[in-house]
């Protein structure tokens, strides 16, 4: 069998996604800019970033049941396409004197939105283009890749708002979605099942009916249930940290902005992420994707607590390190297990389902409550709060369908 690193769809198919969140990398750091720029508003800039959530909660189920019913190839190139002209019209409009607020705002709503269905086609995508067998090696490369740009971009962004203004640094993710929509649509091998049955003319009824055909999936199956619902209890833990991080680094490790340490504690989290999609694949075909939950799932608690009462900054940084591994691990497992076991007819249904149970739902609410806790008590006690919740989560895996899982097989449907 053709390694990943020498299958040119593969290599494609990467190329695309990297491509496409190099410039989502730059956007995220320049849209909130402009937005500020342009209002002055702390209302509005933060605005930018619920939207980054929001859309799934609103279009992730149906997004999952559409790139299930359509070519999924299909799904990914109009998407990206759309972006682009979205994305594209924000510097034309800049460089026209005709840039206003609410048509940033439009943007800043719709790119994420879109973003949903190709997504859901993406999950997809993955276990048909490189074999069931292969997904956990794809995913760690597609997951530690994608950990790389989110370290390395952000700051080059930053740095480019110095001479270059915001708007028109975000012509640069218009261009990528473009070169991303050519990069898929250069595949050849299909990303959708080629027998796939057909499907009755697509209304409402139907359109809801597939929906519950995936979250049927979800709930019968037991060790999916499992995992989906411990990690849309990690995603509020994880929403009410990291929505803290800032104010933990400055009250807990005396680590302000502008201070170069605090660019190291916050690249930890990122750090561990890829030590994560690294070990990952071995840890999978080692032991099962099922003990591997419910082992990372009880040090995913201990380390945030851990974390948590860290008080100098080197320590924080290297219990955060600890704690991003852990936490990864938990989410990737998780992700490709769906992956292995969910029959190709529901691969976008399920996994977006999922998805948007963790970051649609589980981090907004994480970040909300840790808002308000950490208001209240401050940012430490919004750490611990967020702390217990890991701490059943993983009393919930080692009493759940985990604990007798199996290894993973493909379910037939009928």
């Amino acid at each position: 069998m053709t390694r990943l690193r020498d299958d040119p769809d593969f290599r494609r198919f990467l190329s695309a996604r990297l491509v496409s969140l190099i410039g989502t990398s730059v956007t995220f750091v320049a849209l909130p800019v402009v937005v500020y720029q342009l209002t002055g508003s702390p209302f509005l800039t933060g605005l930018v970033s619920a939207f980054e959530a929001l859309p799934y909660l609103l279009f992730g189920l149906p997004a999952g049941a559409l790139a299930d019913r359509f070519d999924r190839r299909r799904v990914m190139v109009l998407s990206d396409l759309a972006n682009a002209v979205v994305l594209g019209s924000l510097p034309v409009a800049y460089l026209l004197g005709a840039l206003t607020v609410p048509h940033v705002m439009v943007a800043a709503f719709l790119v994420p939105a879109l973003f949903v269905f190709f997504d859901a086609a993406d999950f997809g995508a993955v276990p048909t283009l490189v074999g069931r067998d292969r997904i956990a090696s794809a995913n760690s490369i597609i997951w530690g890749s994608s950990t790389i740009v989110e370290v390395a971009v952000p700051p080059l962004a930053g740095a480019a708002l110095a001479v270059v203004n915001g708007a028109e640094l975000i012509a640069i993710d218009a261009v990528s979605y473009v070169a991303s929509a050519l990069l898929v649509r250069a595949l050849k091998r299909p990303l959708s099942a080629v027998d796939r049955a057909p499907k009755e003319p697509l209304h409402l009824a139907a359109l809801l009916a597939e929906i519950r055909e995936g979250l049927r999936f979800v709930w019968r199956h037991s060790t999916v249930r499992a995992m989906t619902v411990v990690g849309a209890f990690q995603s509020v833990a994880g929403g009410a940290f990291v929505g803290q991080m800032i104010v933990w680094a400055d009250r807990r490790l005396d680590v302000r902005a502008g201070d170069w340490r605090l660019g190291v504690v916050l690249c930890t989290w990122s750090l561990g992420g890829l030590a994560s999609s690294i070990a990952l694949p071995r840890l999978a075909r080692r032991y099962g994707a099922a003990r591997v939950a419910l082992v990372a799932l009880p040090f995913s608690a201990a380390m945030c607590i851990a974390t948590a009462f860290a008080g100098q900054w080197v320590v924080g940084a290297v219990c955060l390190l600890l704690w991003g591994a852990v936490y990864m691990t938990v989410v990737t497992n998780s992700i490709t297990y769906r992956m292995q076991v969910t029959p190709e007819p529901l691969l976008s249904r399920v996994n977006t389902t999922g998805r948007m149970l963790s970051f649609g739902v589980g981090w907004p609410i994480g970040a909300g409550l840790g808002g308000l806790v950490a208001e209240a008590s401050g940012p430490q006690a919004a750490m611990l709060a967020g702390s217990a919740l890991l701490v059943v989560a993983a009393v919930g895996a080692w009493l759940s369908p985990l604990r007798h899982a199996g290894p993973a097989v493909l379910p037939v449907l009928g």
